[in-house]
């Protein structure tokens, strides 16, 4: 059998169709879209429908859309944005311990130049507790930054209630939803969202391209540039537009939004069916996440007495990924399995399926029976979790 590949959160493969899209402007229609001639403004035309096709999948005006490379830097120029530009109105921006490295290392990095950073706590499935949110604000918050749904555990947060405690104590909120967007609906102009990371490569389009959405009204969100020269993206981005992958973005988000709830439902179905096999056929094994409140295609489990390093090497020809990073001499569990009380043991044990729109059941089944055939392998040899050097750092 060929490859199976179940890590779609990481990154999905690009659609023939998004290639398609994109191929005539890798050859005949390469032009700037900022130069100032014909083909200039043809390219820069279809740029202009390409942010229309995106911000009508999350119900927004285009002009509210600015392109980057992706959602880590998405995130960094909301953050930083924000922070830059509202210092003096406050300095104090709220997170969750469970975010994306994309947000705490841009919190961190503020933190070093006095800012303070309030980190909330999640419960057992990676919620957040909505009480302990308004108990964080103060009055010099500026900025509440939230992701949509988890990269790790596919958990996703109660986004509308986020927004409105937001607005009720008039604090910007930013949401990472790069794993979110185009695998569940996103209606913008009612979930009190200020700005919101995406990103093209999560949902079968190009690598290299994502946007910021940035709210024009009621209020409007101003950022200070972090990315200067040109005035590219209405001053806010400068530097010259990636046109395919522009494109390819676009057409990735109408294949996404076409196919959602057809995905959804086929996607959900194959996660339940893997999930009910493997847990019937093995003791001691834990599922991290929010058993319902979670993306169609996350599965991550976690076995007890086994080394997530040596299940995926007994699983040839299978890519799916680990919740933890370890190594020989330190483990370093995985933040957000860690934040949901997994014991550094099952955080090392943890791994994550990333199911996607081509997988098939058969594959699903292949898949469940290797884990089974490996884990009890892996336990009848004693090659367990080494407990002493499997620890939080």
């Amino acid at each position: 059998m060929n490859t199976i590949y179940m890590d779609h959160h990481a990154t999905t493969p690009l659609d023939s169709d998004v290639l398609d899209a994109m191929l005539p402007f890798l050859k005949g229609n390469f032009a700037n879209p900022a130069s100032q001639h014909a083909s200039g403004n043809d390219v820069s035309k279809a740029v202009e429908q390409a942010r229309s096709e995106i911000a009508s999948s999350i119900n927004t005006d285009p002009r509210s859309i600015i392109f980057t490379s992706g959602a880590t830097e998405s995130n960094n120029l909301a953050i930083h944005g924000v922070a830059a530009f509202y210092k003096e109105q406050g300095n104090h921006i709220i997170t969750c311990k469970t975010e994306h490295p994309a947000v705490l290392d841009p919190c961190a990095s503020l933190e070093k130049e006095g800012y303070e950073i309030s980190r909330l706590a999640v419960d057992q499935y990676g919620m957040i507790d909505l009480d302990e949110l308004r108990d964080a604000i103060t009055d010099k918050t500026i900025l509440i930054s939230l992701m949509f749904a988890n990269n790790e555990i596919g958990t996703i947060q109660d986004i509308k209630s986020i927004g409105d405690i937001a607005k009720e104590h008039k604090v910007f909120f930013h949401c990472d939803a790069a794993q979110a967007f185009g695998k569940i609906p996103i209606d913008l102009d009612l979930l009190g969202i200020d700005l919101m990371s995406i990103s093209a490569h999560k949902i079968y389009g190009p690598k290299g391209i994502g946007a910021l959405y940035l709210r024009r009204r009621n209020p409007r969100v101003r950022l200070e540039a972090m990315q200067l020269g040109g005035g590219h993206e209405r001053g806010f981005r400068s530097g010259t537009l990636n046109v395919p992958g522009i494109i390819g973005f676009a057409k990735a988000s109408e294949v996404a939004m076409m196919s959602m709830t057809q995905d959804s439902v086929h996607i959900s179905k194959m996660r339940n069916h893997m999930q009910k096999s493997i847990m019937d056929s093995l003791d001691n094994v834990y599922l991290n996440g929010h058993p319902d409140r979670r993306l169609p295609g996350n599965l991550n489990l976690s076995f007890e007495d086994i080394d997530g390093y040596s299940l995926l090497a007994k699983l040839n020809g299978i890519d799916m990924s680990m919740g933890a990073a370890c190594s020989s001499a330190i483990s370093k569990p995985s933040h957000v399995l860690r934040a949901i009380g997994r014991s550094p043991e099952l955080c090392q044990s943890g791994i994550r399926i990333g199911l996607g729109r081509a997988n098939s059941s058969d594959e699903v089944d292949y898949v469940a029976q290797a884990i089974v055939k490996a884990v009890s392998e892996l336990r009848e040899s004693g090659n367990s979790v080494d407990r002493e050097s499997c620890v939080y750092v």
